[in-house]
């Protein structure tokens, strides 16, 4: 249990609750014993307003954020109270056009990204909070000076816990890189059980690429940005090595598909060879995990598995298996072999580096120009002006989703002035926080703020009726607001319930009236989830399956550029461009954006799951279709290959237009299939391959028994890989063909 609020009170999430609720609790503590309890209290609600902007990066863009949101915050606040001060007379029909113009400008500039998004939503909360706390004329430029100065002392406070610990943020996010990394391993360990079921294994890798996604993004930003401004410190240097080791580690996973039923079958009197490979398998996830918890723990990370005897143990099998078949009759068999063997050998080293790198002062000799040019894997930090003007139409996603929020602001304006209800700005709030792009989250999260709301208010009122000492209530509200803003981001309906509860407090301090400020809590969150639900289902709806067909198209667009990118690589060798590991990084991205929209749209209405069976099948195929080209490219890396063909072209150019086909088709514009002349050029370029193949296989008279393996293991690998590569170009496009067009 200690172990567990150890862990807890050392979270990111924890980190950031901590340090919201130091900006907002202390000027008021500091300010009440003045006589300044209200002072202290707006610049508490400039510090919470503040605070959603606080995404990890390096200093330099998190302090900009920061100070791009207290701008917004205190803008929003300031107009707000103006519009309310100068148009009494004509109220109605000044005030609330403008409060919606704003609603909307506010939301569409989520286009420019997830920083964008959190300064978006400080403003939007800005502008709910300030229609239900509007100033006298006297009082507006004191009280937005306050809001300002909570602003800017949220920030020095962020920044200031950057530079007491500024490490952490980068240590945990490595940790759960290490731990869903290792999680990945196993899962491909788990194909080589006889009674694996492979789908459902599939099925949660590539859930599990889109968390390693996200994380390898969370540690791009933070890394690359932080390298490229604050120079090479060790730390971040050691960090970089990981990061770019655990990248590789998935793509030398990802690129090592087997037949694994027919190897099964074939090894079925050699069961030690699979099983010695299973086991080193098990150890490289088990070791990645143990690498996280020490570092999660920081503690001094101690190996435990003997990595290079379990690949010995492997190598000595696969020997064994050579011994004791016939070479020529089992020559497929054990080139397949010794490609399983290579691929054990380069993971292996590659978790051995990440060993290294906690256990021992490293030299960084293994860098070895592995950090070239890594400042393009970063998002340009730009806002030009026709990324918004290409958003303004109902094909964008966040136009929808502004057009959905204005006019729920705009009924939970009318709703509350209609019934006349206490706290109208309560329903917009949860308008606010509830309402997402998406039907499954906004409907998730409507139940778990209902719920959240109901629990926190029984509690709270069952407290404050034995409860009657304000200083030890207000001791209370302190740790609740801390563990609301912790559990928001962990578990949403436990934090909805601490903040509730934190919220009912503080207005006891302020009211004795407790019962009409529970009951108008409850109605107002109600209400307002409500509003946000039945918006998301009416209101110009983001159905996925409408906008999977992008993600779709980007996926394939994606691949295309890596496959031109590998075809590039093996056609004129050398060494590995940046571009190569860009489109590689690009290619890894659209697919984990891919399953996450078809995570989504399983969270929808079955009647708006519109053909799931054939986009589940495109999304399979284009894991597949990623998983070759990355065994195709990770070959062509790690070995010494031969000059390539005019066959090998031919194919790839095949294959690339297949995929173009299956994009044009996922447009529905005009688009031409391979002509059958090309298919029986290419039927033609397949046999010559096979036939070059046919000839290294007999040539078992040359002297060099090494270069004879060597051209055998690339004849087979590369030929196997472009039969592989152009059936499931052909797949695709079929599937394509009968994914239709609904609306």
């Amino acid at each position: 249990m200690i172990e567990r609020i150890k862990q807890f009170t050392d979270s990111t999430n924890f980190n950031k609750a901590f340090t919201v609720t130091l900006a907002a609790v202390l000027p008021v503590i500091i300010l009440a014993q003045f006589d300044l309890f209200r002072t202290g209290f707006a610049i508490a609600i400039g510090a919470v307003l503040t605070y959603p902007a606080d995404i990890p990066s390096s200093l330099k863009h998190r302090a900009k954020g920061l100070l791009a949101a207290t701008c917004i915050v205190t803008t929003c606040t300031l107009i707000i109270n103006i519009l309310h001060a100068t148009t009494a007379t004509v109220y109605p029909f000044v005030f609330y056009p403008i409060v919606l113009l704003m609603v909307f400008f506010l939301s569409m500039i989520s286009v420019y990204g997830q920083r964008a998004t959190m300064v978006s939503f400080s403003g939007l909360l800005a502008i709910a909070l300030s229609t239900g706390h509007v100033q006298t004329s006297d009082n507006i430029l004191q009280y937005c000076g306050l809001i300002l100065g909570g602003g800017l002392f949220y920030t020095l406070v962020s920044v200031i816990f950057n530079y007491l610990r500024p490490y952490r943020y980068t240590e945990l996010e490595m940790a759960d890189c290490l731990k869903l990394t290792g999680k990945y391993l196993k899962q491909r360990g788990h194909l080589w059980d006889i009674d694996a079921n492979r789908e459902k294994i599939i099925e949660k890798q590539l859930y599990l690429q889109v968390e390693l996604n996200t994380k390898h993004e969370n540690l791009r930003e933070v890394l690359l940005r932080n390298r490229s401004n604050a120079g090479n410190s060790n730390k971040n240097r050691k960090m970089l090595l990981v990061f770019i080791s655990l990248v590789e580690v998935l793509e030398l996973a990802l690129s090592t598909s087997f037949d694994h039923n027919t190897l099964q079958e074939k090894f079925s009197d050699h069961p030690k060879v699979l099983a010695n490979y299973q086991t080193l398998v098990y150890n490289l996830s088990s070791t990645l995990k143990k690498i996280a918890k020490s570092l999660n723990k920081k503690k001094k990370y101690t190996s435990k598995h003997k990595l290079l005897q379990d690949l010995e143990a492997f190598a000595k099998a696969v020997k064994e298996y050579e011994e004791t078949v016939d070479n020529k009759n089992a020559a497929e068999t054990i080139s397949i072999l010794r490609n399983m063997l290579h691929y054990a050998e380069k993971q292996t080293e590659k978790v051995k580096v990440i060993e290294r790198a906690f256990t021992t002062n490293m030299s960084f000799k293994d860098m070895q120009g592995r950090d070239r040019d890594v400042e393009k894997f970063l998002t340009p930090e730009y806002y030009p002006f026709h990324i918004l003007k290409e958003n303004l139409s109902l094909s964008s996603t966040i136009f929808r989703l502004s057009l959905r929020l204005t006019v729920t602001i705009a009924l939970g304006f009318i709703i509350g002035n209609i019934f006349t209800l206490q706290n109208v700005y309560w329903i917009l709030l949860t308008v606010i926080v509830i309402m997402r792009p998406g039907y499954g989250l906004t409907k998730q999260r409507s139940y778990q703020r209902i719920v959240g709301t109901a629990t926190g208010c029984v509690i709270a009122f069952g407290v404050l009726a034995v409860l009657h000492q304000p200083i030890v209530i207000a001791v209370l509200a302190i740790i609740l607001m801390l563990l609301g803003f912790t559990f928001t981001a962990i578990n949403y309906r436990i934090g909805a319930t601490f903040v509730t509860i934190f919220v009912v407090f503080i207005y006891s301090m302020l009211n004795p009236d407790i019962i009409h400020v529970i009951k108008y809590r409850l109605l107002d969150t109600a209400i307002g989830a409500a509003l946000a639900f039945g918006a998301n289902h009416f209101f110009f709806p983001s159905w996925e399956f409408i906008q999977i067909r992008v993600f779709l198209k980007k996926s394939i667009e994606a691949n295309v550029a890596f496959l031109k990118e590998i075809t590039d690589l093996y056609n004129k060798k050398g060494i590995v461009p940046t571009s190569y590991r860009v489109a590689r990084k690009n290619a890894f991205i659209e697919l984990g954006n891919l399953t996450a929209s078809y995570q989504r749209m399983m969270q929808e209405p079955k009647g708006k799951q519109k053909q799931q069976p054939q986009i589940y099948k495109l999304a399979v195929l284009n894991h597949t279709l990623l998983s070759s080209l990355a065994s195709l490219g990770t070959y062509t890396q790690s070995h010494k290959t031969t000059k390539a063909s005019k066959a090998f072209n031919v194919v790839v150019q095949a294959v690339i237009r297949n995929l173009e086909l299956a994009v044009n088709l996922l447009e529905n514009t005009d688009s031409t299939e391979i002509s059958p002349e090309e298919k029986e050029e290419l039927k033609a370029r397949f046999t010559e391959l096979k036939e070059i193949r046919a000839k290294e296989l007999q040539e078992n008279y040359l002297v060099d028994e090494e270069n004879f393996r060597t051209k055998m293991q690339e004849a087979q690998l590369i030929i196997e890989q472009l039969v592989w590569l152009n059936n499931i170009s052909e797949n695709i496009v079929k599937s394509a063909k009968q994914l239709e067009v609904v609306k």
